[in-house]
């Protein structure tokens, strides 16, 4: 899942996977046949809910969400993005010190610091990506509560076997997911 995707489930079946804009027509698409229908648009990577504007035709839902992207300072190029930091006077006048400038000693420390936490935030970020999809598509599902436990207990054996008698896509889903940190686990 390298690029954005997002995934739309119509209940506990999959609806569309993949780019926003394709999903956003799918959904858009069905709501014209069955508009009383309830569809959970969320980002496949974060698990966090979509709210799709689907007013208008099919093609007014793909241009909201195509060149929508606001241009950001920086050097977007480089994927280098501007933002502000709040530091002490302290922290500032010691970064002031340092090979490179504040920019660069920050990146350093912040890469520094990703080299070291990876696997514990690798795990952390994949439990609480899919808790959250789980949360909004599958808190309904027999055994919900104790798959959570188990998700959050890290204890992946005891988890896949309470969401083993799931619906297929919502089991291939939470995979696609965690697949990342599956393979990290056996590293």
């Amino acid at each position: 899942m390298s690029e954005a995707n997002w995934v739309a489930f119509l209940g506990h079946r999959e609806l569309a996977f993949g780019a926003p804009t394709d999903v956003a027509v799918a959904v858009k698409q069905h709501d014209e046949q069955d508009p009383n229908a309830t569809v959970i648009v969320s980002d496949a990577t974060t698990g966090r809910v979509i709210d799709v504007d689907l007013t208008g035709s099919v093609h007014d839902v793909a241009a909201r969400l195509v060149g929508g992207v606001p241009k950001r300072r920086g050097r977007p190029k480089l994927g280098v993005v501007s933002r502000e930091v709040s530091l002490l006077p302290r922290h500032w006048a010691w970064l002031s010190t340092q090979r490179g400038g504040a920019s660069a000693t920050l990146r350093r420390l912040v890469d520094d610091t990703r080299k070291r936490s990876i696997p514990d935030d690798l795990g952390q970020q994949t439990v609480d990506r899919v808790h959250r999809f789980l949360w909004n598509v599958a808190g309904d599902l027999p055994g919900f509560e104790e798959a959570t436990r188990s998700l959050f207990r890290f204890d992946m054996d005891a988890f896949d076997e309470h969401i083993s008698a799931w619906p297929a896509d919502v089991v291939t889903h939470v995979q696609r997911m965690m697949a990342g940190y599956r393979g990290a686990e056996t590293v």
